[in-house]
């Protein structure tokens, strides 16, 4: 069995072959996938999701929707939270975070958003869902002021010493279709390396497709594409169980255990 920690199954992407999606999921082992919202207008499409298909779900808002939010969305949010506290499907408060990566951003209002949504994680005794992008050493001052349950840093790809910090803090760290890479050297050695407790697997699908579902640009132009799929997972447990020495019912069986202790309502679910 494998989980698949973040997956975003209401992506237009999968509008014509949803249901195939998930069944290719179940029949390569993935038993469960976490689908996290990212703005207030999905919210009600995730928690639909999550209960059709057996799946478990995050509401937030991720950081590059925060500019096209407005202030009602956080009390949307917290009301959500509220309305729907006893659905054991709704594992974390997530996508949320910071993202100093894409230029032309409101950073500011990232922050406000962010440090707004750490809070209603801690008062809804939930774990986070962390969207990192050139902003480790932010979140992590965020984490120090606002103390939530853990949770998962979302596609990790810091430094050793900014993972270190976010495992001192009770998070794990998600790794997925990058670290098939080879030149993605700084991923691999710390899937490598790290702690086996930190490591969770994702594919962030239909984002961050491996390297055998990659696209040069000049293919994408001509047509070509590159969708990632949940299924992909126990193939990119393949390559941590290679970086690791590993067999892969240990990669599947570690990974599986570390992300119900990310998000402890997984482990209630039949």
């Amino acid at each position: 069995m494998w989980i698949d920690s973040h997956c975003h199954l209401d992506a237009p992407e999968f509008d014509a072959d949803r249901a195939a999606v998930v069944q290719r999921a179940r029949q390569a082992g993935v038993q469960r996938l976490v689908l996290p919202a990212v703005e207030a207008a999905n919210f009600d499409a995730v928690r639909a999701l999550a209960h059709e298909h057996d799946a478990a779900y995050a509401l937030g808002i991720h950081p590059l929707y925060v500019e096209r939010a407005g202030d009602a969305d956080l009390g949307r949010l917290a009301d959500a939270l509220r309305a729907h506290a006893l659905d054991p499907r709704l594992v974390a408060v997530g996508e949320i975070g910071l993202d100093h990566f894409v230029p032309g951003l409101d950073l500011q209002r990232q922050e406000r958003f962010y440090l707004a949504q750490l809070e209603l994680a801690r008062d809804a005794g939930l774990p986070v869902i962390l969207h990192v992008r050139r902003s480790a050493d932010s979140l992590l001052k965020g984490l120090r002021r606002t103390e939530v349950a853990g949770g998962i840093a979302h596609a990790f790809n810091g430094s050793r010493q900014q993972a270190g910090q976010f495992i001192a803090l009770g998070l794990r760290l998600g790794f997925g279709g990058a670290m098939s890479f080879e030149r993605a050297r700084r991923i691999r050695e710390l899937a490598a390396t790290l702690p086996a407790p930190a490591l969770v697997l994702e594919t962030d699908a239909p984002d961050i497709p491996p390297q055998w579902l990659y696209r040069t640009a000049a293919a994408r132009a001509a047509g070509a594409t590159s969708r990632n799929e949940p299924a992909e997972l126990p193939r990119i447990g393949a390559v941590l169980a290679e970086l690791r020495g590993w067999s892969l019912a240990e990669t599947a069986a570690v990974t599986v255990a570390n992300t119900r202790a990310a998000l402890p309502r997984l482990a209630a679910l039949p």
